[in-house]
């Protein structure tokens, strides 16, 4: 196994995430480490035993919530992991006693969380314990644990309690749910709850079953926590069996989830089967999505570990939901929906699991009417798509940050108004996955009314300068957010550009292969031959500014004057620049936060019409990898930086930023993998290696690649979905294809 150089308590090998000792000091982050879920909801790895100061969570995709004149979140739905184990009156916890042996362990393969503790209460007495626990991936509606129980050197009667806790809080302590039901008979013990806002109910139904010994269960009524009580006789050195499955289902989905949920726990298989399922499941899921690596069992398992936590929050069966930015595993951006996914991780699941991207975009289509809304507020046409999204497509973005001084300033958020081109991400995102799939259908029905109507919002937002005689975007900001309100950010500029070029050949396709599709968008989206004259004005006449003498662009009109700093006089730090400089010092500094224009080049070099060359991709490395604050700056930048690098050949430095992109949530780089996982980070690391290190590009006759494979990796085997076909690659460290 190999060791980790940050972390000396956790292990990795291929597919096992093992975590060999309890820091309390690491609770909340490990918590996140050890989420598991299925895409219809996602619980952090917190102990079903409790433990002081735990931030416990289940997260259902979708199931947004206010909390009254502050901001929308996702609701922290009410827990299923509570199972207590009493024994001579004492309850075990890991914050008292004493731990002989700890074990905790991610199965990625199976998608299984399991614990192994030996464990002596303060009275002395030992017990061996071991947990595990799933969300099914075969049936999204069902999660379940089990708990083997084995006494060391006793005799006594056990108390077990286990329990849905229906009073669940936000990390600010604001409960969502208002308890409407709860009911015990024979065969259920359930749960029924309403959002207290968007009214959403949501029901849950458990049952508890023991093997090994003779037990009485009894239910007991506790206002908000249905609990199955059972207690039995333990004898040393025999093993007792608990398994606790639980159906949940809301009324996103089904009219009456309380029913639903009471019903399907009459339905289901054994435990040992439901596993069984679920196991088959992921094996599917894996037969895509698997990278394989051969010579370095420490990536291959970081690798994998950041797949998973993309297929964990992924939508299957939901095309009215999206992943959020923090996935579906801790509280941070109150799960809403950024460009995140469409530039960062919707192109794992293009070429992987098609079927979940569709569902992905679709999300956006359903958002449209809130993109609609925020155009007018401005004073546009069109769609202007919101900066942070939650169910509606309304922004939900804050206006105000809190100061980090008690009396400081409130800091003005500028993103819901000014990083304006996430409405040319999705559609770029829309055109990709419309390109890899050859989805006629979804384009006519979905995709066109997305680009269309973000065009018409850019054709309304694009200025034309009468002096230069050129079209610009003022007072916006790139992916780089150290830099606020600038003029003709390189990136939007560009993008925007070619936005509006595929707008025009997605009205020429619809014109002829669906006209009737094409007369009834003209006529709801008042699209006129004015307007699409003035699309191809833009596209002719629009800024950009790159010098094609030296090569070199420009981030921003004037960044070149900006004072130029060296990082290096910084260092050692443990801080990001803007944290040191402070907001107005770091905005007139050419500092990056995030390589803003080396994530163009990376988007424009995938096809070799839009490809700048490698000439250009070079200069433009030279200048701004130094001056990007790669470390400390944002999370979205190492994977991208380590694409580039190894597009360039520089794969010991591309190494560099992989590990840096991968271990931010493993190893907690950032200090706040507590917040949740780094969503795009995850997606980043895919697009890092197939794109960078595996070198792939896309030719007229399907995918191929120029490999820049590490020194340690001596063979790398995936696939790619293409047009209908899967193609799969394997190559060798010396650059060979098989």
């Amino acid at each position: 196994m190999n060791k980790p150089i940050s972390d000396p308590h956790l292990l990795y090998e291929d597919w096992i995430l093992t975590e060999t000792q309890f820091d309390p000091e690491q609770l909340n982050y490990k918590e996140t480490v050890f989420t598991i879920g299925n895409g219809y909801l996602g619980t952090r790895g917190s102990f079903e035993e409790g433990y002081p100061g735990a931030l416990a969570a289940t997260l259902i995709n979708g199931v947004y919530d206010d909390v009254p004149l502050f901001y929308t979140e996702l609701a922290n739905c009410p827990d299923w992991l509570p199972l207590l184990i009493i024994i001579d009156n004492e309850e075990f916890s890991l914050s008292r006693g004493e731990i002989l042996s700890y074990q905790r362990q991610l199965d990625l393969k199976r998608g299984l969380l399991s614990r192994k503790i030996c464990w002596r209460s303060p009275n002395g007495k030992t017990i061996d314990l071991y947990f595990e626990r799933f969300a099914s991936q075969a049936d999204r509606h069902v999660v379940a644990l089990r708990c083997q129980l084995t006494a060391v050197d006793f005799d006594e009667t056990v108390l077990i309690r286990a329990s849905i806790d229906g009073n669940p809080e936000n990390k600010e302590g604001f409960n969502h749910w208002l308890i409407l039901e709860q009911s015990y008979d024979d065969a259920n013990t359930s749960l029924l709850v309403r959002t207290r806002s968007s009214r959403i109910e949501l029901g849950m139904a458990v049952n508890l079953t023991i093997s090994g010994t003779q037990a009485e269960s009894k239910n007991t009524s506790v206002p908000g926590f249905p609990t199955i009580e059972t207690k039995f006789d333990a004898v040393a050195g025999k093993t007792i069996t608990l398994e606790k499955i639980v159906t949940v289902f809301t009324s996103r989905e089904i009219e009456t989830p309380i029913k639903a949920a009471c019903n399907k726990l009459q339905e289901l298989p054994s435990y040992t089967e439901l596993l069984s399922d679920h196991e088959k499941a992921w094996k599917s899921l894996w037969e895509n999505s698997d990278i394989t690596i051969e010579g370095s069992s420490e990536a291959q398992l970081v690798l994998r570990y950041n797949l998973f936590q993309l297929l964990i929050s992924a939508p299957q069966d939901d095309d009215r939901v999206s992943i959020p930015a923090k996935t579906l595993s801790g509280f941070g951006y109150r799960g809403h929906i950024f460009w995140d996914t469409e530039f960062f991780i919707l192109p794992f699941f293009i070429f992987t699991q098609p079927n979940i991207a569709r569902n992905l975009l679709t999300y956006r289509y359903h958002t449209l009417e809130g993109a609609r809304r925020k155009a007018i507020s401005y004073g546009y046409r069109g769609a202007m798509y919101a900066w942070e999204s939650a169910d509606t497509g309304d922004e939900v973005t804050p206006r105000w940050a809190p100061p980090d001084e008690i009396y400081g300033e409130d800091i003005r958020i500028w993103c819901r108004d000014r990083e304006v081109h996430i409405s040319s991400d999705i559609s770029i995102a829309a055109w990709w996955y419309w390109q890899v799939t050859g989805d006629d259908e979804w384009m006519r029905d979905y995709g066109a009314e997305i680009i269309l109507d973000t065009a018409l919002f850019w054709s309304s937002r694009v200025e034309l300068n009468i002096k230069r005689e050129r079209y610009e975007i003022r007072q916006v900001i790139g992916p780089d957010e150290y830099h606020e309100n600038v003029d003709n950010n390189a990136f939007t500029n560009r993008v925007v550009q070619w936005h509006l070029e595929k707008s025009l050949n997605i009205y020429d396709w619809l014109s002829k292969t669906y006209p009737e599709k094409t007369l009834e968008l003209e006529e709801k989206l008042q699209l006129t031959s004015k307007r699409r004259w003035r699309w191809r004005d833009i596209v002719e006449n629009l800024w950009i500014p790159y010098d094609p003498e030296t090569g070199l662009f420009e981030q921003f009109e004037g960044f070149f004057k900006l004072e130029d700093t060296k990082l290096a006089d910084y260092q050692p730090r443990t801080r990001s620049m803007q944290a040191i400089l402070g907001i107005k010092e770091t905005s007139k500094r050419q500092i990056l936060k995030q390589p803003d224009v080396l994530m163009l080049l990376y988007l424009m070099g995938r096809t070799p019409d839009t490809d700048y060359g490698e000439k250009v991709l070079r200069k433009n490395w030279d200048y701004y990898a130094p001056r990007t604050d790669i470390t400390y700056g944002s999370s979205l930048g190492p994977a991208v930086q380590g694409l580039v690098a190894a597009s360039l050949g520089k794969t010991v430095e591309a190494y560099k930023y992989f590990r840096l992109a991968a271990l931010v949530d493993l190893e907690n780089t950032r200090g706040n993998a507590a917040e949740g996982i780094h969503g795009a980070s995850c997606g980043s690391i895919w697009q890092a290696v197939i794109f960078g290190v595996a070198g792939v590009k896309f030719t007229p006759d399907g995918p191929a690649t120029k490999p820049n494979l590490p020194n340690a990796w001596k063979r790398m085997k995936f696939k790619l979905y293409w047009r209908g076909d899967w193609y799969e690659f394997d190559l060798k460290s010396e650059g060979s294809i098989s």
